[in-house]
């Protein structure tokens, strides 16, 4: 195995985690997030780990920004082990204020940006018999009001991670994430960082007695993505703390 990871999303919250544990290990980790001043943030603060992680500023629902990253990620470290693909924006408003441009930059973000990572990776996951993890969410399966494009977003994760593990096996494994309420305010860039406040009636809601953390997801990431589980294809791993399984009679 090559330890060579790119995550999507990779400057804040739960592709942050992602980023810094595998650095951590000792992996060669390529990120791409739009946002400037995080960019800037991980890279200060792996300024020790240059030589083992590149930082690229760029939107996952641009052809050419995906090329261009792909590109730059090979140039440095040679291959590809494992591809994560985490980005994601939400925008949550009522269905006749939601307009249709918005509509589809969630779509683009959050969906049709797999498409395009696996497409540029492939030859390099395929060469190293590598993996890819997307992360979805349970808002695939239950929803709150107003959140149609994000859900549906989501929704076609899954399915395109069945569809593309169906596509690519046996050279390539691809499973998908679904994480449920996930605290990740200490995860954010600095401009924005705070404590994170969390009720004792928010951990109680949860079947296992607490809010999950960006731990919780890296775990799941470390553990579908080690050759150990090779027979593991196709599946969507749910760690929401049991919470879609709970019934709530009012």
């Amino acid at each position: 195995m090559k330890k060579i990871i790119a995550v999507t999303g990779g400057a804040q919250g739960i592709g942050k985690a992602i980023t810094m544990e595998f650095i951590k290990n000792g992996w060669n980790v390529s990120i791409i997030d739009v946002d400037k001043e995080a960019i800037n943030d991980i890279k200060e603060e792996n300024k020790k780990n240059s030589l083992n992680f590149l930082a690229f500023c760029g939107d996952v629902s641009s052809e050419k920004d995906i090329k261009e990253w792909v590109e730059r990620t090979v140039e440095k470290f040679g291959s590809l082990y494992a591809l994560i693909n985490n980005a994601a924006i939400a925008v949550n408003k009522p269905l006749v204020e939601l307009s249709y441009e918005e509509w589809r930059k969630v779509i683009n973000v959050n969906l049709s940006s797999i498409f395009l990572t696996v497409k540029y990776f492939l030859p390099y996951l395929k060469e190293a018999k590598g993996c890819v993890v997307n992360i979805a969410s349970t808002r695939a399966f239950q929803s709150e009001p107003n959140t149609e494009a994000y859900s549906a977003s989501k929704g076609g994760v899954i399915s395109l991670t069945h569809a593309l593990a169906i596509s690519l096996g046996p050279y390539v494994r691809v499973n998908s994430i679904s994480p449920g309420w996930i605290e990740t305010e200490s995860l954010k860039k600095s401009s924005i960082r705070k404590v994170p406040y969390l009720r004792e009636e928010d951990h109680l809601q949860h079947p296992c007695g607490r809010v999950g953390v960006a731990e919780d997801i890296v775990n799941a990431v470390k553990f579908l993505i080690d050759e150990k589980n090779g027979f593991i294809t196709a599946t969507n791993l749910v760690v929401d703390g049991g919470m879609t399984k709970k019934m709530i009679y009012v």
